[in-house]
């Protein structure tokens, strides 16, 4: 009897140690996940401060709700030709929902320009909605007015374009199916791709390669907006986030507003690009 009883103590003495086992277990599993997830915060708040902008969350959640098509916004400069050419040609995409053309020029635009693109574009939309074409008018001469923020936007969609490039609707459309799967990355047509240039030293000078470049080595880091689908949320994170000393440079060099805003995009995503590979 004391035998079987001693036997049973043991018995609960293990239970024990096997009960306090697993609840340390569990409990050291609990504190490794608060670990990761503390660790992955970290890391997000770190990459989305690296290159200035850290506090854009408040105004990013302003875009939860999708909108259906997708918005042109065209930058121009004096190329009146190519410029109807284009609006000519774009107005007739069946998901197209407006155009903003960005105007840059000392001049406001002439009447009959505004009569004539208004004209081609309802002309080209028929059995459609009316597009909505608007002129974004800019006193200040800088490639920085491309990525504006456009409070009255009707789609949450935007596909940046130069005024002289012209893809066909089908191609278009096919790239805004692929930017709807991902609408927070930046999908376009023109790759680049960037690496880090060892001669300098210490990792914080660029090599910059064109078309040649991504040829060769079957890779990209960058799509330029020049043709380009993006969230228009990236608009107000280009004009109120990003640093003044980058808008400066793009003021000064005209040059490397498509760089910036696809540095903008991955830092704020963490993700890359989408090149949509096709022929013209």
């Amino acid at each position: 009897m004391r035998g079987s009883l001693l036997i049973h103590r043991r018995g609960v003495q293990r239970i024990r140690q096997l009960a306090i086992s697993a609840i340390g277990s569990v409990k050291i599993k609990i504190l490794l996940c608060c670990c990761i997830a503390f660790t992955l915060l970290a890391l997000a708040t770190r990459a989305a401060s690296f290159m200035g902008w850290a506090d854009h969350a408040v105004s990013l959640d302003r875009f939860s709700k999708p909108r259906k098509g997708y918005t042109i916004l065209m930058n121009t400069w004096k190329r009146y030709d190519l410029l109807k050419q284009s609006i000519s040609h774009y107005s007739s995409c069946g998901r197209l929902e407006s155009i903003h053309i960005v105007w840059s020029e000392p001049n406001p635009p002439s009447d009959s320009l505004k009569e004539f693109l208004n004209h081609a574009a309802q002309l080209n939309s028929r059995g459609r909605q009316k597009i909505d074409l608007r002129f974004d008018i800019n006193e200040e001469d800088s490639l920085n007015n491309r990525f504006k923020e456009i409070k009255d936007l009707k789609t949450d969609s935007v596909f940046s374009i130069d005024d002289d490039i012209i893809f066909p609707c089908s191609t278009v459309e096919l790239a805004f199916d692929v930017w709807q799967s991902a609408p927070d990355a930046m999908v376009g047509f023109v790759p680049r791709i960037h690496w880090v240039d060892k001669s300098k030293g210490n990792g914080e000078h660029f090599i910059y390669g064109g078309w040649w470049s991504v040829w060769w080595t079957g890779t990209y880091s960058m799509v330029l907006s020049k043709a380009a689908f993006f969230h228009r949320k990236y608009l107000s994170l280009y004009t109120n986030e990003m640093p003044a000393s980058i808008k400066e440079y793009v003021s000064r060099n005209r040059n490397c507003e498509d760089i910036a805003m696809s540095f903008l995009v991955a830092n704020a995503t963490g993700a890359p690009p989408i090149w949509v590979k096709v022929s013209r």
